[in-house]
Formats: C-alpha cells, sequence, structure tokens
C-alpha cells in the first residue's frame, strides 16, 4: 500500500448520539490498517446524497431510500462497498388491534390506517406500495395517516414506527406499519400486549443500507475497503461493541440477493414520484 494515500472522506447521518462513536471506531479501525479514512455526519440524507454526487465525500453510508436515489440519478452506475448481514431480507410488518376484525390485508378496506414517516423505505413507502399491489388503494380505500417525525433521516430514528404502536394502543388508529425489525424490538421492550395488538402480514425480503461510492471509484481501493470491512473480528471487544451499536454480526459483499433486494423500492419509489431529492422534499 501506497504511504501517500489522501484520507477518505466517508459521509454517515448523525441520527443518534451513538453514530460518533460507531464511526470513530470505524475510522480507528481502518486507519490501524493502513487505510486512512475520516468521516464527517450530516444532518439529513438529501444533504449526504447531495455530498456524494458533488464530490464532498468519498463514500456514502446510506439507507435504500438514499441509495435508490443515487443510483437513478447515476443511472444504476454507482458501486456498493458493503451491507450488513442485517441489510438483507429486511421487511415490513402490518400490524393491527385485534378488536377491529383485521385479519389480512384486505380487512384493511374502510380502517384508520397509518403510516411511518413519509421518508421511511420499512414504515411508509413501501408500505404504500405493498397496499397497493394486493388491491387496496391506500387514498381511497382506507383512511390513512401518517406520523411525519424526524424527516430527513429515512426512519433511521424509528421514532415515528413507535408513535404508530402507540397509535393503535390508544385506539386512535385500528392498524398500521414498521420494520420487522422495530416490531421484534417493541416485544422484546414489552411494550406489546398481545391481547390488543398483532401482526397481520409481512412483506418479503428487501434490503436497506450499503456503502455507496461514485462508478469512478478507484477499484483497488474499493476492493481494499470492502476487504477490511469482511475482516472485522467479531470476537475483538471493540469491534463486537461497534457490530452491536451499528446492528450487525458480520459486513457482507453487496451481490446476489442483497442488490437485487432494492428493485422492489425503486419500483414503489418511482410509483410514487420519489426519486428525485426535490420531489421527495417537497412531498414532506
Amino acid at each position: 500500500m501506497s504511504t501517500n494515500q489522501k484520507t477518505l472522506m466517508l459521509g454517515a447521518v448523525a441520527y443518534d448520539p451513538k453514530v460518533v462513536t460507531i464511526w470513530e471506531m470505524i475510522r480507528d479501525y481502518f486507519q490501524e490498517n493502513n487505510f486512512p479514512i475520516d468521516f464527517v455526519l450530516f444532518s439529513n440524507y438529501e444533504a449526504q446524497v447531495d455530498s456524494l454526487l458533488n464530490g464532498f465525500v468519498d463514500i456514502a453510508w446510506n439507507t435504500n431510500v438514499a441509495y435508490v436515489r443515487i443510483q437513478h440519478a447515476l443511472e444504476g452506475k454507482a458501486k456498493v462497498l458493503g451491507m450488513r448481514d442485517t441489510d438483507i431480507n429486511f421487511t415490513t410488518k402490518f400490524i393491527a388491534r385485534t378488536d377491529r376484525g383485521i385479519d389480512t390485508l384486505k380487512d384493511l378496506k374502510g380502517k384508520k390506517v397509518t403510516l411511518g414517516s413519509a421518508d421511511s423505505g420499512q414504515a411508509a413507502i413501501l408500505p404504500y406500495h405493498f397496499l397497493k399491489q394486493n388491491g387496496l388503494n391506500p387514498e381511497q380505500d382506507i383512511e390513512l395517516t401518517r406520523f411525519n417525525l424526524d424527516v430527513g433521516k429515512h426512519g433511521d430514528t424509528g421514532t415515528s414506527e413507535y408513535e404508530v404502536l402507540r397509535a393503535l394502543k390508544d385506539g386512535e388508529a385500528d392498524a398500521g406499519a414498521i420494520g420487522e425489525s422495530t416490531w421484534i424490538r417493541m416485544l422484546e421492550q414489552g411494550l406489546v400486549n398481545s391481547n390488543e395488538i398483532k401482526g397481520i402480514w409481512t412483506s418479503s425480503g428487501y434490503s436497506h443500507c450499503n456503502f455507496t461510492v461514485l462508478p469512478d471509484f478507484d477499484d483497488e481501493l474499493a476492493n481494499r475497503f470492502t476487504n477490511l470491512l469482511l475482516a472485522m473480528d467479531p470476537t475483538k471487544p471493540e469491534i463486537r461493541k461497534m457490530m452491536e451499536l451499528e446492528g450487525l454480526n458480520e459486513w457482507v459483499i453487496a451481490e446476489g440477493a442483497g442488490i437485487d433486494g432494492y428493485q422492489v423500492l425503486f419500483e414503489a419509489m418511482e410509483d410514487q414520484s420519489l426519486l428525485d431529492i426535490q420531489k421527495l422534499t417537497s412531498k414532506l
């Protein structure tokens, strides 16, 4: 490796204070392995997408929504350097009150259904798409409401999904959509009374976050970055801590099902006119 390699700048969004700790640990790991990187934190993904496209950052840790918009802007030519194992086969879950006679998505017709933030893939964009796929017009067949909280974070904070659960518990809504991982966390936290709230439908798997770079990103650097990701040893305490904070068991190569898993979100965002930054933000 050349000792003259410039420090690559990595972009991430500051959705939680723990983000600083996560990226400091990742930065230190790469620097210890003679691969100099640093990071810059953004308040929202729209700014991060602009910064990657304009070359301000070299690598971006993107949500699936941000990644799809970058691929749209670059006509599918962006490269993906890696993903978390938990970013593959991500799913959305519709949940409902047990006293409203709802057992399937078709039972949602005429009901009050709530979604998370409008820029959340798992809690809004894809649920809206899944309703349409299952024969429901979200604007006509149901009474649709949204919790547009932490807009710009693409659902990273999970705040809007917890509001979906609260609305069901308080009887403000009959059903709602959240990420399956959020549902599991809610169950683990003891927030769900199964006599009152139940899951009624789970989507097929789709992909979530990844490290994205521009098409002209150096192939040798890309391979070294990916190989260092894959070489992270979870038996080392500092690596294990970082992985626990970032919600993964191991880093994986973005290929096959991982890349294919973005297609359904692309279709949903295209159908809802959410592919361009200006159109997305104007709807928020």
